[in-house]
């Protein structure tokens, strides 16, 4: 048995801590993608209408507080509860939510990514329980008086006890982080924020904390800045310019177009590669975040919602009335502290242009993005996967909308140009690739994630998305089968 399956073996019956983290971020994700539109809405309609915004107008601002008070948060409790309990989990996460709401004087949104799975959970389990046993001729009315009478008790039970502990938590983060915006010190988030995004966690923080907290603020202020410590694309470009100047042979060939898809795109993941290849360059990506952050702070600068994707046109689309000098200058501050920083550490540290030192700089630096543990060796092709027909090969990433379509999209072009056919390339999250898939594509911080849930299939991990050399091997097997 080679040392990849011992590796394997291992890593299914021990998923590492942050193979949860991720999983967890991305379900807070999957909550928060299908409502975005919902939340640029009310940007757009605060940006405008407040009284600092664009066109005042008494009338029409009054659409504000209730849209984020009531709307916002019933969306993602109605969307927590039916991704777990489908259309009945739901109807009882919405009502669980309502409690929240009446209960609360801050805009619910923490508290509805709670309870919105937890009445799913509820009603799934409930529901698992009279599986097969009820009679004939009454399902109807234990369906409906199950919904009726579990929810009348979630939302006594949210409105008295869940409520009040959520707003209780949110008001402690609010003022530690409060507390370094009055000290100066929020440029510090970058030293958490920065690694996080490159070991696939940035949607924990960014859904978890800084998006609720983002849209308190804008509610009080007309924007937020907390909008802003994490999205910034400004790091990223200055560390894709650096590889595009200093990097080796292939960084120089990849980085150009992986710039084009961060930096206007939005699609951050495209960076990641880049940081894993040379771990040191995180202190770029630190230095560019904290930069940044100080750049808004200098300027007062926010945003009016989340921009999702954080590319450089959602970014000035959401920017309200008076900020758009210090919203590109801190894209622009930080761009060039990251590109500096990246650029001397890239130049202390020039290897071989070969690909084979590159492979084997890659191997190495495996170990040191997982908080100490070891990220796991994949074959670049299963032997099982090339002894049969290839139909379905999915690409997954953490919310199945970003790095994973742009995989898919550019593989299922090689195929065409290679007059490969009858072979599906589809992109998802990783928990709704089929299970049918014969190959899952994950990049290779994700695979222990993508273990979890897939324990029989083959999975192939890659470093990067354009040109990564496992999938010139999958496709060079492809055309031979």
């Amino acid at each position: 048995m080679s040392t990849e399956s011992v590796v394997e073996q291992t890593s299914v019956s021990k998923p590492s801590a942050r193979a949860k983290i991720q999983a967890m971020g991305g379900f807070l994700t999957n909550m928060v993608l299908p409502n975005i539109g919902a939340f640029i809405a009310w940007g757009i309609l605060t940006a405008l209408f407040i009284p600092t915004g664009w066109v005042p107008n008494e009338y029409l601002a009054e659409l504000v507080g209730p849209t984020i008070t009531f709307l916002l948060p019933l969306l993602l409790a109605y969307t927590g509860g039916r991704m777990v309990g489908g259309q009945r989990g739901a109807v009882m996460g919405s009502i669980g939510a309502i409690g929240l709401i009446i209960g609360s004087d801050i805009p619910m949104f923490l508290g509805a990514m709670i309870i919105g799975p937890l009445g799913g959970l509820v009603i799934k389990r409930f529901d698992k329980l009279l599986e097969n046993k009820i009679p004939a001729g009454f399902e109807m009315v234990i369906n409906n008086f199950s919904i009726g009478i579990l929810g009348f008790l979630l939302l006594l039970l949210s409105y008295t006890v869940i409520g009040p502990v959520i707003e209780a938590a949110n008001e402690m983060v609010t003022a530690a982080i409060e507390a370094l915006v009055e000290t100066g010190f929020l440029p510090l988030l970058s030293l958490v924020n920065e690694p996080a995004k490159v070991l696939f966690l940035n949607n924990v923080i960014d859904q978890g904390i800084y998006y609720p907290l983002g849209m308190q603020e804008t509610l009080e202020a007309g924007k937020s800045i907390y909008f802003t410590v994490a999205s910034n694309p400004g790091p990223g470009l200055g560390l894709l310019l650096a590889f595009t100047v200093f990097g080796n042979k292939i960084s120089r060939r990849t980085a150009p177009g992986a710039i084009i898809i961060h930096f206007f795109g939005g699609i951050h993941e495209l960076y990641f590669p880049y940081v894993l290849m040379k771990p040191l360059t995180i202190l770029g990506m630190i230095a560019g975040g904290m930069s940044g952050i100080a750049t808004f702070q200098l300027f007062n600068s926010g945003l009016v919602a989340g921009p999702s994707p954080g590319s450089i046109f959602a970014y000035l689309a959401l920017t309200p009335k008076g900020n758009f000098l210090g919203i590109i200058l801190g894209v622009i501050v930080a761009t060039v502290v990251s590109f500096l920083v990246t650029s001397l550490i890239l130049k202390l540290d020039r290897k071989g242009d070969d690909e084979a030192a590159l492979t084997e700089s890659i191997e190495k630096s495996k170990t040191m993005k997982s908080e100490g543990k070891q990220v796991f060796n994949q074959p670049a092709v299963p032997e099982a996967a090339v002894e049969k027909k290839i139909n379905k090969i999915s690409f997954a990433c953490d919310a199945g909308a970003g790095s994973s379509a742009l995989g898919a999209t550019t593989f299922r072009k090689k195929l065409q140009k290679e007059n490969i056919e009858g072979i599906e390339v589809k992109h998802y999250r990783i928990e709704d690739v089929p299970s049918d898939s014969d190959i899952i594509v994950v990049h290779k911080n994700l695979y222990d994630r993508t273990r979890l849930s897939f324990e029989n299939n083959e999975i192939i991990t890659i470093e990067n998305y354009i040109g990564d050399p496992k999938l010139v091997k999958l496709l060079i097997d492809l055309k031979e089968q």
